[in-house]
Parts: C-alpha cells; structure tokens; sequence
C-alpha cells in the first residue's frame, strides 16, 4: 500500500518530465481546503491533490471546489484502490495521475491530462500573492502605488487595469520567483516604507488644515 509520503518525491520527478519549467509548493491553503501540491509554469498554475491507497474520498467533495477557484488546471493522483472509480468523483476538466508500485519502484500513468478549468475566480488567484508581490506587478504596468489603501483594494484595481493574459503571465513569474527565506524580510520592510509614507500625509493634511483655520 503506497502512502502520501511514498508518492510526492517520484511523483514530482514525473512532473519535471512533462513540465521541465515549473516549480512546486507544497501544502498551500487555499479556501477551506489546503492544497497538496501547488505547480507553477510560466503561463499557468496546477492544482495537484493526492489520495493514495490510505486515503478515502470524504473531502473531496469540497476540495474540489476549492482547487477549481483558484487553479487554472487541477490533477488529482490516485493510488491503485482508487484507480477505478476516481473519474466518479472529479469534473471531466481535471487531469488523472494513477500511481502504482511495482518491485522498488513508484510507476506512474497518465490516465487523463487536464482540461481548462471553467470555474477559476481571478479574485482568488490573486490573492495568493503577498502584498510586495502585488506592487511588483503594480509597478510592471505604471499603476498608481495606492499604499494606503488594503490588499482587497489593491487587488480589484489590478484586476480592473491590467489585461488578464498580461496579468497571468506576470502572477506565475511572481509565484516562479518567490523566495521564501526573504519574504518575511520583504513584507517587513513594505509594511515600514508603509507607514512612514502614511504618517507624512496625515501630517501634511493636518497642517494644511492648520493653515486653513489662520485665514
């Protein structure tokens, strides 16, 4: 019986063949489900969830709904028990990875590849990406800096002023590019530059209101 910890490592081997530019996250929440495997290529993102021979179908259900809000294609790979039925329980556009063991070695099939997915929300996509990542993009396509307004803001205005097949390739390059042991850094220092820009306007507008009460 293959078990979640069995699959990963080979299964990403089995990717790299069929998509040699990409890079994967692993155990990304999204919604109320958390996705396994998160596949980034530079035009598009993967949705990849893993039910091995130990798993049970009880929340697939939701996380297929979940995956399909965010991810422009979703796979789902299946161990041998669950082989046979799967198609059951997916919509016909995610893709099906079936994963056997055979002697000492983890074989993988691709019973069927991925379709479009029809239900993805561009809302929940971008907010995957962290704060400094959204003014990059900003800052790609001459945006207005908007600092003191929230991530919500931020995010519909970029949805509203920039083209969505310039938008997708630049999200995959935020998400390609992303380093996590500097991140923490990068939002620190956002949220600094921040808050000395917010606290110079209300200082000027408290002055100009100053002035106004002289007169």
């Amino acid at each position: 019986m293959l078990h979640d910890h069995d699959i990963r490592e080979p299964l990403f081997e089995f990717l790299e063949e069929i998509y040699p530019v990409s890079r994967t996250i692993e155990e990304k929440r999204m919604g109320r489900s958390r996705a396994d495997v998160v596949m980034i290529t530079p035009d598009s993102i993967y949705g990849i969830e893993i039910k091995s021979d130990a798993d049970t179908y009880v929340r697939l259900a939701g996380q297929v709904k979940d995956y399909d809000l965010y991810f422009d294609y979703n796979y789902v790979v299946v161990g041998t028990s669950h082989a046979l039925h799967i198609e059951e329980h997916v919509p016909k556009h995610w893709g099906i990875i079936t994963v056997d063991h055979i002697g000492e070695k983890v074989d993988f099939y691709m019973l069927r590849y991925p379709g479009k997915n029809p239900n993805v929300s561009w809302e929940r996509k971008m907010s995957m990406l962290w704060r400094p990542e959204m003014a990059h993009i900003q800052e790609l396509n001459g945006m207005h800096a908007y600092r003191q307004k929230s991530k919500l803001f931020v995010l519909n205005k970029i949805l509203e002023k920039v083209p969505y097949d310039t938008l997708q390739s630049q999200i995959c390059a935020e998400l390609m590019e992303r380093d996590y042991s500097t991140i923490g850094e990068r939002i620190y220092e956002y949220r600094k530059a921040h808050a000395k820009q917010g606290k110079t306007v209300r200082r000027k507008n408290k002055k100009k209101k100053y002035k106004v009460l002289i007169k």
